[in-house]
């Protein structure tokens, strides 16, 4: 059997939650793949997701929540051995102190913990347009060992809900984070 995953999702504050939320939907249906999944959620990402999405359902996923500050979270620490973090969508200031390793929230720790410890950094950034600084800030963070996966739809499997459309982004992610994924994959059928 494979081993299973323990999985840190940062939920930063840009727009996009139904990134976020497809993201968090697809862990509850790989469960048995995870070993653990710890949550974060930034003020600004609570507030958008409520008026992105209309509800707080991010409420209801069967995951560890923790707080902001709550640096006594498993994956403040690489003696945790958390392998992934994944920050879903990740707003260009969180972008900037993470290049810099401002770790003044949980997120941002787990996220130096991941470089620090050679592990899996995935952003999700939805911003648009770039400017010189965010480039610079990605090419730190690749750099440092961490994967920019821009959130970027792709049409190919001619997604029909704005769910579908998130999953071609958060498939190629969880892909990327190393779980077996069942999407979409070009030249293998479909079209």
């Amino acid at each position: 059997m494979a081993q299973k995953h323990k999985i840190v999702i940062g939920i930063g504050g840009s727009s996009g939650s139904i990134y976020a939320k497809v993201l968090l939907d697809r862990l509850v249906s790989y469960q048995e793949q995870l070993d653990a999944v710890g949550v974060v959620m930034s003020d600004n990402a609570k507030f958008n997701w409520s008026y992105e999405l209309g509800d707080k359902s991010y409420e209801q996923y069967p995951f560890a929540f923790y707080g902001k500050r709550d640096f006594m979270a498993p994956f403040a620490s690489g003696s945790a051995q958390y392998g992934v973090a994944i920050i879903c969508p990740c707003s260009m200031g969180l972008m900037g102190r993470i290049a810099t390793g401002v770790s003044d929230s949980l997120i941002t720790r787990a996220a130096d913990v991941m470089l620090k410890e050679r592990r899996k950094l995935i952003l999700v950034p939805r911003d648009t347009p770039y400017n010189l600084i965010h480039i610079n800030n990605m090419k730190t963070i690749t750099e440092a060992g961490g994967i920019i996966c821009p959130a970027n739809p792709s049409f190919y499997s001619r997604p029909q809900t704005f769910e579908e459309l998130a999953a071609t982004v958060v498939d190629r992610v969880l892909s990327l984070a190393g779980l077996e994924v069942q999407s979409y994959r070009w030249g293998e059928g479909g079209a």
